[in-house]
C-alpha cells in the first residue's frame, strides 16, 4: 500500500482590482494631452498668435494716430482692449485645432480602441477630454489676453484708446477672452469626436468659423442683423467686447449663446459615441 503526498504551491499574489472612476479617467486623458508633442507646439502657436497680432494692431492704432488719421474708421472707436485682444481671431484657430485632434487623432491612430477598452462607459472619456482641454484653453486664454492687454497698453499709452486694468469691463472682458477660447476648444474637441476625422472635424471647425460668417453677408441685412449676432464667433465677440453695438449681444447672452454651440456639439458626439462602434 502506497501514500500519495501533495505538496502545494506557493499562494498566488492576488491582483488589486482598480475601479474606472472619473477621476482616474482625467488622470489618464490629463497625462495623454500632455505627452503630445502636438498639444506643446499648438498651445505655443495659439499664444504667439494672440500676442503677436494683438501688439500688431497696438502698433499699428499708434502709427495711424501720428499720421493725422484721426477720422479713420479704424481708429474712431478703438479701445485698448478691442485692439490688443485683434490676435484672439488667430489664436482660436490654432484651439480649436488642436481640440479637433484631441478626439480625432485617436480614431486616426486607433488609440481609441485602447482608450474604450479601459473605460467601456465611453462618455467618461469624452466627458474627461472635454474638460480637460477646456480647462487648458480658458487658462491659455486668459493669461495670454492678460499678456497682450498689459503690453499693449504701453504701446497705447497717451492715446485716446489707452485704457487700464482698472477702468470698467476691462477686467471681465479679458477673462470672457479666457472663456472664448475655452468654448472653441471644446466645440473643437466635440466635432472631432462626432466626425471621428481630423480633417473632416477641422474643414467644419474653419467653415462655421470663417466660411459661414462670410457668407451671411449675402443675406438681406435685417436678416443679419438677426441672425448673424448667433453665430459662434459672432456670440464669442460680444463675450469679450468692451462696448456692444446696435445689433450684437450682451456679454452675457453671448456667452449663454456659445455655451449652447458647445452643448449642442457635446450632446451630437455624445450619442455618437455611444451608439457606434469605434
Amino acid at each position: 500500500m502506497s501514500t500519495t503526498t501533495t505538496v502545494a504551491g506557493p499562494a498566488r499574489a492576488e491582483r488589486p482590482v482598480y475601479k474606472v472612476t472619473m477621476g482616474r479617467t482625467v488622470q489618464a486623458e490629463w497625462a495623454k494631452f500632455w505627452s503630445l508633442r502636438s498639444s506643446w507646439i499648438t498651445l505655443a502657436v495659439a499664444l504667439v498668435f494672440v500676442l503677436a497680432f494683438g501688439l500688431i494692431r497696438d502698433w499699428r492704432y499708434t502709427v495711424m494716430m501720428n499720421a493725422g488719421h484721426v477720422h479713420d474708421p479704424e481708429v474712431l472707436d478703438a479701445n485698448g482692449v478691442g485692439l490688443s485682444l485683434f490676435g484672439l481671431n488667430f489664436g482660436q484657430l490654432a484651439v480649436g485645432v488642436l481640440g479637433v485632434l484631441v478626439t480625432a487623432g485617436e480614431y486616426s491612430t486607433g488609440m481609441i480602441r485602447s482608450t474604450l477598452a479601459a473605460v467601456p462607459r465611453r462618455l467618461p472619456v469624452l466627458w474627461a477630454k472635454a474638460l480637460i482641454f477646456g480647462a487648458v484653453a480658458l487658462l491659455l486664454g486668459v493669461v495670454a489676453a492678460f499678456a497682450a492687454f498689459g503690453i499693449g497698453s504701453g504701446i497705447l499709452s497717451g492715446s485716446k484708446a489707452a485704457l487700464g486694468f482698472g477702468d470698467a469691463g476691462v477686467i471681465r472682458s479679458l477673462i470672457m477672452a479666457g472663456a472664448y477660447l475655452a468654448l472653441i476648444g471644446i466645440c473643437g474637441v466635440a466635432l472631432g469626436s462626432l466626425l471621428r476625422s481630423v480633417a473632416g472635424g477641422i474643414a467644419v471647425l474653419l467653415g462655421t468659423l470663417l466660411l459661414v460668417p462670410g457668407l451671411m453677408e449675402l443675406l438681406p441685412t435685417s436678416w443679419q442683423n438677426n441672425v448673424s449676432q448667433f453665430l459662434p464667433d459672432h456670440a464669442g465677440d460680444s463675450m469679450y467686447a468692451l462696448h456692444q453695438d446696435l445689433h450684437t449681444l450682451s456679454a452675457t447672452n453671448g456667452l449663454l449663446v456659445l455655451m449652447g454651440w458647445a452643448a449642442l456639439a457635446l450632446a451630437g458626439a455624445a450619442y455618437r459615441l455611444k451608439r457606434s462602434d469605434a
